[in-house]
């Protein structure tokens, strides 16, 4: 694997947490629920959008939840802030020469320990910022030499990353990456409904993926009536992310259960 590529899968898999954060915490105060109807689809379905307030909350940070209703989504949280918060401090180790109180610094000394470079204060920022302090140090920002204003040049706040840290932070957004999508069932896979075909009675089955909304297929191909195209084989009726609604409400799903 070149370098380019090692540095855009870890900010591509670090960008991909951010950007599911707010679900993922939406998820641990919903209970479990089947991978169909799709939940973000069922989110913008529903009455009413109190519970999208999560996404409004800064910073977004796992909270403490004495009643928590999916451990699952739970244990995935607290799962990636391990890794991602673990990450950050290897490198602020290698890598960071900010000083205690610099707003791009991801650790501080901590006075109580002398001897731990470990801080206490970065983690309250939240996963959020960890990821983007992260991709930073995985894009070498910040390490070019600064000139001052009265033209002297002081070291810059970071080193270059080295490559086996590069790869190390490659490793482990791919690994969280992961975590977060397959609690929230983003992750690729293929669920066969457990309702036939309203159309043809023909076998449903559910894709999902990480980088695109999710789809449903329609085994009766030809034979099946459903007002959406084939699919370019022309194997199976397509139900693409626009068309779901109308097959959730043609199989009599409620739609609010899932939300």
């Amino acid at each position: 694997m070149s370098y380019a590529q090692a540095v855009g899968e870890t900010v591509r898999a670090l960008r991909v947490i951010r950007g599911r954060w707010a679900d993922l915490l939406l998820a641990i105060e919903t209970p479990p629920a089947d991978h169909w109807p799709p939940r973000q689809l069922a989110h913008t379905m529903r009455d009413g959008d109190d519970e999208l307030l999560v996404e409004d909350r800064a910073p977004l940070v796992l909270r403490e939840h004495p009643a928590p209703l999916n451990l699952g989504a739970l244990d995935a949280g607290q799962a990636v802030e391990r890794l991602i918060f673990n990450l950050a401090d290897t490198l602020a180790a290698a890598v960071q020469r900010t000083e205690q109180g610099d707003p791009r610094a991801w650790l501080s000394p901590d006075p109580a320990a002398p001897d731990s470079h470990r801080a206490a204060g970065s983690r309250r920022h939240g996963l959020h910022f960890a990821c983007v302090w992260v991709e930073g140090r995985v894009l070498d920002e910040d390490t070019a030499p600064e000139v001052e204003l009265d033209g002297a040049i002081s070291a810059p706040p970071y080193e270059v990353l080295p490559l086996y840290l590069l790869h190390e932070a490659r490793r482990t957004a791919r690994i969280a990456e992961a975590r977060v999508l397959r609690a929230l069932g983003l992750d690729l896979r293929e669920t066969p409904l457990p309702e036939p075909c309203p159309w043809c009675a023909g076998e449903l089955i559910l894709h999902s993926a990480p980088d695109g909304p999710p789809s449903v297929t329609c085994s009766g191909a030809r034979d099946c009536s459903a007002p959406v195209p084939l699919d370019g084989a022309e194997r199976a009726r397509v139900w693409g992310w626009d068309d779901l609604p109308e097959l959730i409400a043609a199989l009599g799903v409620d739609i609010s259960a899932a939300a």
